[in-house]
């Protein structure tokens, strides 16, 4: 500190100064440079510092409100959310009750169609075996016929002799004869 006075004192001892010079107080000359920096500071300092402070205040205030529109922008995107929210449990407890509806409805088309399809099945069943039982009936006719035939012809062939046999013989002929006129 002794050298920043010594070049202090060594200042004001200049020839071409004059009456200037310099204090070498530190106290006194600390307080009215403070004083002065000061004033000069609040004098130039004022408009500028009033200026920051009011485009601070205006910045808050700008954020006061942009938050309070997003706020009430949020609260309306909540409230519609909220609605969509209601409007889509109630459609999908609509859908639900539908669910249940269409599967029982469709448990019930399953059963009816199962049950025409069983009774078509009968039907077919039931057609089968008629038609099987007129097959068995018409296998036995044709078989009782069969054996009547043989009975019958074992008999013809038992009582025709060979003159009786060649006397029927020719009269067929004579008939066969007779109609093949009638038709040229």
């Amino acid at each position: 500190m002794k050298n920043v006075t010594d070049s202090f004192v060594s200042l004001g001892h200049w020839p071409s100064a004059g009456s200037f010079g310099f204090n070498t107080d530190i106290l006194s000359t600390n307080l009215i440079n403070l004083s002065i920096v000061l004033g000069v500071l609040i004098f130039f300092g004022k408009g500028v510092l009033s200026d920051l402070l009011d485009n601070r205040k205006q910045r808050i205030l700008n954020t006061i409100r942009n938050s309070e529109e997003l706020r009430g922008d949020a609260i309306e995107q909540l409230e519609k959310a909220r609605a969509r929210l209601r409007k889509v449990e109630m459609e999908a407890d609509q859908f639900r009750v539908n669910g249940y509806s269409e599967i029982e409805r469709e448990k019930l088309n399953l059963i009816n169609s199962t049950s025409k399809t069983l009774e078509q099945l009968e039907n077919y069943k039931n057609e089968t075996i008629q038609f099987e039982q007129q097959r068995a009936i018409n296998q036995v006719r044709q078989r009782v016929f069969q054996q009547a035939l043989r009975g019958a012809l074992g008999t013809l062939n038992s009582c025709l002799n060979n003159e009786l046999h060649l006397r029927t013989i020719n009269a067929n002929i004579g008939m066969l004869v007779s109609m093949k006129e009638i038709t040229d």
